[in-house]
């Protein structure tokens, strides 16, 4: 699959996530000569799957197809016969264990719908907002509801742009793949050139071609479709040459937020959990797991931590999440589970050099970012990645479509006269 670097290419796209393998899939029959620069030694970006113990699937990065009527890898998995998993999803009203009481479950559901009103309506004024403005003060339930945000959106309300977050559209139909999201999107990715283990340095763009500088040296493009994450356009680990700063404060405004995720295996499951069950407690605690009990019924649970609570413990070291997820089960079910539960993987995306997070949010005031960091320069150079997304930002389905959009438009500018 990884290939040689050439010394001259048509299109040249950095990044081997769904973004990239977007384009590259979407170049494939234009005629133009393309390569996909990867600093990884795998594909994917943000979506991994792996298996950490025999019998057991881990997506350590997403693993939902969300909006999944609308979501373009259904179609894809079904075209490499792969198999989707139509199961309701866990995180549903319905769904909380018997550890979060009914009464004061249908409170929680009716204070977090009355604060999404609240949203939908500040969303609609001419001044943005944070998020964190339309809580109710006196609400109990408020601290529930910021941790509803950091798993969400990685980050806490007050770094939420309410205009931003009505912008995401939601179909509410969630899916999976039992052989992990991670590894529909490298199959989807495995007929495109790529080069692995290349890291990109610096774009120049003064010139009548691209100069792209790399790990692996230098290569010149026609053009080039950029879909790397946000924080390494705004930390400048990609330097352009001229400088674009519309880039990279539209970047700067779209931070990745922060969410990891945790594998603990499970002693006799059957006896103890349903399958797709959920656990979750009112702990009125925004620094709180939400956990997935037996995800396809395997003997394991899956436990999801976000915002500053999730890069508190990816700083903690390594099995900081099992240890604060083992500590949340036992508190919520009793002493007798430690025993019963052993750690098996966990991510930690902050620290990834090649991601420095999960997904991106627009911070109040910065809702039209995306729209800045999407538009191309100069009719050669491109820009991708669910962070572009106008409405599914934060997925890998808005990520790979954005990827066939930046696309679209290279093929479009390389028919055009030459000045």
């Amino acid at each position: 699959m990884s290939r040689n670097l050439p010394s001259t290419v048509d299109v040249a796209i950095v990044g081997a996530g769904a973004a990239g393998l977007g384009a590259a899939d979407a170049l494939k029959d234009s005629g133009l000569s393309v390569i996909v620069l990867e600093a990884r030694d795998r594909l994917g970006g943000r979506a991994h799957t792996i298996v950490p113990a025999p019998g057991i699937v881990f997506d350590l990065g997403c693993g939902w197809l969300h909006s999944a009527d609308e979501n373009s890898f259904v179609g894809i998995a079904q075209q490499l016969g792969i198999e989707i998993d139509t199961t309701h999803p866990p995180w549903s009203e319905e769904s909380f264990g018997d550890v979060f009481p009914p009464r004061e479950r249908a409170e929680f559901i009716m204070a977090l719908n009355a604060f999404y009103n609240r949203t939908e309506r500040a969303a609609q004024r001419s001044r943005d907002a944070a998020a964190s403005t339309c809580l109710d003060p006196d609400n109990p339930w408020n601290p529930m509801i910021n941790a509803v945000s950091t798993y969400v959106n990685g980050a806490e309300l007050d770094r939420i742009s309410v205009k931003d977050s009505e912008a995401y559209h939601d179909t509410g139909i969630n899916w999976r793949v039992r052989r992990g999201y991670g590894a529909l999107i490298a199959a989807y990715g495995r007929p495109c050139p790529i080069a692995l283990n290349t890291r990109v340095w610096r774009i120049d763009h003064s010139g009548r071609r691209i100069r792209i500088e790399t790990s692996k040296g230098t290569l010149s493009a026609a053009q080039a479709i950029v879909t790397v994450p946000t924080n390494l356009i705004a930390n400048e680990s990609i330097r352009f040459h001229p400088e674009l700063p519309a880039k990279v404060d539209a970047a700067a405004g779209l931070p990745l937020g922060v969410d990891d995720k945790v594998m603990l295996a499970l002693d006799d499951p059957e006896s103890v959990f349903p399958k797709d069950g959920s656990l979750r407690g009112a702990t009125m605690r925004t620094k709180m797991g939400t956990y997935h009990l037996r995800p396809f019924g395997q003997p394991c649970i899956e436990g999801f931590f976000g915002g500053s609570f999730a890069r508190e413990l990816e700083d903690a070291g390594d099995e900081a999440f099992a240890a604060q997820a083992i500590d949340e089960i036992v508190a919520l079910l009793g002493s007798d589970y430690r025993s019963k539960l052993k750690p098996l993987a966990e991510s930690r995306w902050a620290r990834d050099p090649f991601a420095l997070g999960a997904y991106s949010h627009a911070l109040p005031g910065h809702a039209g970012a995306r729209a800045t960091l999407a538009a191309p320069v100069d009719n050669r150079l491109f820009f991708a990645g669910e962070a572009t997304s106008p409405n599914f930002f934060s997925t890998a389905h808005g990520a790979r479509d954005s990827g066939e959009r930046a696309a679209r438009k290279a093929m479009d500018a390389a028919r055009l006269p030459k000045r």
